[in-house]
C-alpha cells in the first residue's frame, strides 16, 4: 500500500512535492516493490535533523539518491543518473535476488537499458532528436499527465499515488519482459552456436525473442531468416533487420511474392504449402515445416 503522509515521523520515504516527474514516480514505484508498504512524505525542502533512521530520501536533499548536485553520479556514457537510476543501481540486484530470478546480472542490465536509463536521460535533459510530423509522447510525458490540470480540482497526493501505481505496473511488467528476453537469449544462442558457420537461417522449435540477440553480435551477421511455429498455426519465417536502427531486411523475400496468398503464392514461388507473404516482404507464413525448409533452401545457403 502507498500512503502519502504529512510529517517526518510517519514517513519511510521522502521525495519532493509539486510537479511530479517520471524519475521520482518510478523511484517510488520501485521502492514499493522493494520494501512493501510505503508512507511517502512529499515536501519542498529537507530538514535532515527531522529525518527518521532508515528513511529513503530521493530526488531531493542532494545526497545519495538525488541528482541535483554539481557532482551528480554519471553513467559511463555521460548520462546522469536520476533518482530511479540511483535506486536501481543500489538495490536492483538485491530486489531481483529476493524474488528468485535467474541470471541476475543480465536481467539487471537489461532492465536498466530497456527502461531505467531512458528515464534518467529524459529527466536530465538528454533529449533525442525526433523527426515526426506528429506528437511523440515519452514515458516521462505520460507520467506528467497525472499532475493536476488547470481547474481540474484533482488532489495532488491522490494523483501522485495514481501515477506511482501505473509506474509500478510498467516497471514490474518490464522486469518480466526482460527476464523472458534473457532466458530466450540463452536458448537462441544455443541454436546459433549449434549450426554451421555459413548457415544463413535458423529454425526454432518455439517462438523466442531472437532479434536483439542476432543483430547485436557481428558473428551472426550472416543470419538472414528465422523460422518458428506461429501462434496462428503453421509456421512463420521472418527476415532479420540490418540493425536496431535500420529495420530494412538483410534479405527480403522476392518482390514477386509480395502480397500473395495460398495458391497464387504457391504458383509464383513454386513451393507448396505457402499461405501468405507480406506486402513489405519481411514475413512469409507456411502450413508445414517441409514448406519452411523449401523456402529457406531456395533463398539461402
Amino acid at each position: 500500500m502507498i500512503t502519502v503522509v504529512n510529517n517526518y515521523n510517519e514517513a519511510n520515504c521522502i521525495t519532493h512535492n509539486g510537479t511530479m516527474h517520471a524519475d521520482e514516480v518510478f523511484a517510488t514505484a520501485f521502492l514499493h516493490l522493494y520494501l512493501g508498504d510505503l508512507k511517502v512524505y512529499r515536501i519542498s525542502e529537507i530538514d535532515w535533523e527531522k529525518v527518521q533512521p532508515n528513511t529513503f530520501v530521493y530526488d531531493i536533499g542532494r545526497k545519495e539518491f538525488d541528482h541535483h548536485q554539481i557532482d551528480a553520479l554519471k553513467r559511463d556514457n555521460g548520462i546522469t543518473y536520476s533518482s530511479i537510476g540511483l535506486l536501481w543501481k543500489r538495490f536492483g540486484k538485491e530486489y531481483l535476488e529476493k524474488n528468485n530470478y535467474d541470471n541476475i546480472d543480465s536481467l539487471f542490465v537489461g532492465v536498466d537499458k530497456d527502461l531505467i536509463e531512458a528515464i534518467d536521460a529524459d529527466d536530465n535533459g538528454f533529449f533525442p532528436k525526433i523527426e515526426a510530423n506528429y506528437k511523440v509522447k515519452t514515458l516521462s510525458n505520460v507520467i506528467k499527465l497525472f499532475n493536476p490540470g488547470y481547474e481540474s480540482m484533482e488532489d495532488e497526493s491522490e494523483q501522485f499515488v495514481k501515477a506511482v501505481e501505473v509506474a509500478e505496473k510498467i516497471l514490474y511488467e518490464d522486469i518480466i519482459y526482460i527476464n523472458g528476453k534473457v532466458q530466450a537469449d540463452i536458448k537462441v544462442k544455443e541454436v546459433l552456436n549449434d549450426i554451421e558457420n555459413d548457415k544463413e537461417y535458423i529454425v526454432l522449435d518455439e517462438f523466442l525473442p531472437y532479434e536483439e540477440t542476432i543483430i547485436s553480435d557481428e558473428k551472426y551477421n550472416n543470419i538472414k531468416f528465422v523460422a518458428f511455429p506461429s501462434n496462428r498455426g503453421g509456421y512463420a519465417i521472418k527476415t532479420v533487420p540490418k540493425s536496431s536502427s535500420d529495420k530494412e531486411s538483410r534479405m527480403p523475400f522476392p518482390k514477386e511474392w509480395a502480397g500473395l496468398t495460398n495458391g497464387d503464392l504457391e504458383e509464383v514461388s513454386g513451393i507448396k504449402g505457402l499461405r501468405f507473404c507480406h506486402n513489405s516482404c519481411f514475413i512469409v507464413t507456411c502450413n508445414t515445416l517441409e514448406a519452411v525448409y523449401s523456402v529457406l533452401n531456395k533463398l539461402c545457403k
